[in-house]
């Protein structure tokens, strides 16, 4: 087995340092020592000590090729076709902005495209070192440039020039040379001071804090080491598979497992590097963020500062642990974060947002319920409403053999029955937000709503099938159904939706769902114990046999929402396994909405025409998409500030919208709108249903429902 030979090789063998691990890489090992004297002088010019591969990371490299090949459900063998990924993939991690390799680095590192699939298996670093190293060198010019042209001080910059600066340059060639990588930093300094400037930072300060910010950089890369650089190249490797397989270091894994243990809060969100940012992927649940209100997905942030009065610290350019370090603190104490929107291209355009750290726990989570009322030519109906954060269960609680223990499907019974006494005439689930959880929930739930029967198909990487089903006989409910989703909702909300959706159970209103169809497995790398891998190993299918993966769940009656699907989704991300389709599975349908779903629609397009919020929400979507749509960002000071002041008054006026339809205040000014901050998470939950646009709808929708299935009985059975 390959494998065995060559992890016997790199057992037996010294560091590569001092004997080429490759023997019949004769190519690979020449280009290495030719380069190292290129590498050492490195230290001399910038104070950078090269890295090197250690042995245990060479095994690792050849021990993760193994399990890929091995065990992922992709299949995929590891060829030149690989090894060409890889590359494209490890130097858009390093350099996704074409910020710092010139052309003729790339030049360079092209003799290695075809060869890194041999190197990978064989536990041959030194390729991906020597990029690294280069990488670390061209990083360290750029900030010591920048520095430099901040000591030449703010008035050597001409703010009524009309320059200008493309604010996603991934798609752009390397610069040339090196006047064109000067021009281009050259303006991003001028673009930062510009940002400053515009938020009333004096000229001091502004060179203060970006020097600060640049110095803190610098500070940061010096201490990079090895397993940093390791880490990097090996999920440039993992990510050709699927994006969802990871390496975690040995350090990455020990501070996960230290932070589940710690008396330490978060305000719970999970954050990525995005280049030199850290980006809000999704927000927990219930957690201290989502409660608050203001922080949503595709935020940047910029700054963190410690209790209500504290200094905000810069933190563009951070590794992602010490963000998470500085954002991570005592229970019930304050953090302040400093965001760039989402939907922002300019930099300028922040806000500043308080969270009281807190502990998420499964209470806060649990699912929830309240009613809604809908008068319709003069007769009121009742609906009833439950949120499901996520999928839970209390697993300790369960393993004691507690017949309380809390998961979703008891909860979502209770609350039921409490509805039913209430005399509902309709049901909505509420999926929106909801990132999945307890795969056995996702069955438990779908049971509640369906007479026995198949709820999801697992098929694995050798083509084994394994077919969910609910058991029970009898629901718990069987009148007309909505199911909310959007864009957040993934994984076991989109196992349940879809299931609904194929059993006529329930008509499915939002958006398109995240598409996250896929299961993961952390793998433990023994016998070397370096890091764990974590490995997508099969897929999720539904009962009609198409997957949930990449496309997720559509609806059967579309909402829009402003979240956006460049940004989130599973077909946004690189690498995403495909949607594909298998055989369905035997099942008995509930219902259908066939006869009538055309009606559905018409009524529910009817209503929004003439839906003030609706047409708000419309609005508010155009503006975000022109927003994501800007392509350069002036560096002229009077048009950035005529740019600012248009978009703060749209936004000004499109809440006003809002508020409008829902007959709030309205606001006179942007201030009082920021000032507004957090307000929105103060209101009551039954605030919240009475202007939550697709509960309303949702419920009448339900009416629409009710009333026509009533028709087509009467019609196919007359009198």
């Amino acid at each position: 087995m390959e494998f065995v030979k060559n992890y016997r090789e790199l057992s037996e063998k010294p560091s590569l340092t001092s004997r080429p691990l490759l023997a019949k890489s004769f190519f690979l090992t020449l280009l290495y020592l030719m380069s190292w004297g290129v590498q050492a002088k490195l230290a001399n010019d910038t104070g950078f000590t090269p890295l090197s591969p250690q042995k245990e990371q060479m095994q690792t490299s050849a021990l993760i090729a193994y399990q890929l090949q091995r065990y992922h459900y992709k299949n995929l063998t590891i060829d030149d076709e690989v090894s060409k990924t890889v590359f494209d993939n490890y130097l858009d991690s390093l350099d996704n902005q074409k910020l710092y390799f010139l052309e003729s680095d790339i030049d360079e590192f092209k003799q290695y495209k075809k060869e890194l699939d041999r190197a990978l298996k064989s536990g041959q670093l030194d390729p991906a070192f020597r990029i690294y190293n280069r990488y670390q060198r061209r990083v360290i010019e750029r900030l010591q440039y920048s520095l430099k042209l901040l000591d030449k001080g703010l008035a050597t910059f001409d703010f009524t020039k009309d320059e200008k600066i493309l604010v996603d340059r991934k798609d752009e060639q390397s610069p040339e040379n090196e006047a064109q990588l000067k021009d281009l930093w050259r303006k991003r300094v001028k673009a930062a001071i510009l940002s400053l400037k515009l938020a009333k930072k004096k000229p001091e300060d502004i060179v203060t804090t970006l020097k600060k910010r640049y110095q803190s950089q610098l500070s940061r890369l010096m201490q990079t080491n090895n397993e940093d650089a390791f880490q990097v190249y090996m999920n440039a490797f993992t990510g050709v598979f699927d994006p969802h397989t990871q390496y975690f270091s040995p350090r990455t894994s020990e501070n996960f497992n230290i932070n589940m243990s710690l008396s330490l809060e978060g305000i719970g969100a999970v954050l990525q590097t995005d280049n030199e940012y850290t980006k809000i992927l999704r927000l927990v649940p219930a957690g201290p963020a989502d409660k608050q209100g203001d922080l949503q997905p595709a935020d940047r942030i910029v700054a963190v500062g410690q209790g209500k009065d504290g200094e905000m610290v810069d933190v563009v350019g951070w590794r992602l642990d010490e963000v998470v370090d500085l954002i991570r603190g005592p229970k019930q104490t304050v953090v302040k974060l400093q965001v760039i929107p989402a939907e922002s291209q300019d930099e300028t355009i922040t806000k500043e947002i308080s969270i009281v750290r807190d502990k998420v726990n499964l209470e806060e989570q649990a699912a929830r319920s309240s009613v809604i009322e809908v008068e319709r030519d003069g007769e009121k109906r009742k609906f009833g409403i439950i949120d499901v954060p996520t999928f839970y269960a209390d697993f300790q609680a369960i393993q004691r053999g507690d017949a309380n223990a809390r998961r979703t499907s008891s909860d979502v019974k209770r609350l039921l029955g409490e509805l039913l006494k209430e005399g509902i005439d309709g049901l909505i689930i509420d999926l929106r937000n909801n990132g999945g959880g307890s795969l056995g929930e996702a069955n438990s739930l779908t049971g509640l709503f369906i007479d026995q029967g198949p709820t999801v198909q697992i098929r694995y990487a050798r083509g084994r099938l394994d077919v969910l089903r609910d058991q029970e006989e009898g629901v718990a409910y069987d009148g007309p159904m909505a199911v909310l989703v959007n864009r957040m909702s993934a994984s076991a909300s989109e196992i349940f939706a879809g299931a609904m959706q194929d059993y006529g159970r329930a008509i499915i209103i939002g958006d398109q769902t995240f598409g996250k169809g896929t299961v993961q497995q952390i793998r433990s790398l023994k016998p070397l114990m370096h890091g764990q891998l974590k490995l997508t190993q099969a897929k999720f299918y539904r009962v009609s046999g198409a997957s949930t993966q990449h496309k997720g769940v559509l609806p059967d009656i579309a909402m829009p929402s402003p979240i956006d699907k460049t940004e989130i989704g599973e077909d946004a991300l690189p690498e995403a396994l495909p949607w594909d389709q298998i055989s369905k599975v035997d099942f008995q349908k509930s219902g259908s909405f066939s006869a009538i779903s055309d009606l559905l629609k018409s009524r529910h397009e009817e209503r929004m025409t003439n839906n003030a919020n609706y047409q708000a929400l419309l609005e508010e979507i155009d503006f975000l998409n022109k927003e994501k749509s800007r392509k350069y960002i002036s560096l002229n000071e009077k048009v950035r500030i005529e740019e600012k002041d248009h978009k703060q008054s749209e936004q000004l006026r499109i809440l006003n919208a809002k508020r409008a339809a829902n007959h709030e205040k309205l606001l006179t000014s942007y201030e009082e709108l920021e000032n507004e901050t957090g307000k929105e998470a103060e209101k009551s939950h039954d605030k919240e249903i009475e202007h939550d646009l697709m509960i309303k709808e949702s419920a009448e929708v339900l009416l629409d429902l009710t009333r026509l299935n009533k028709q087509v009985a009467h019609a196919n059975n007359p009198i």
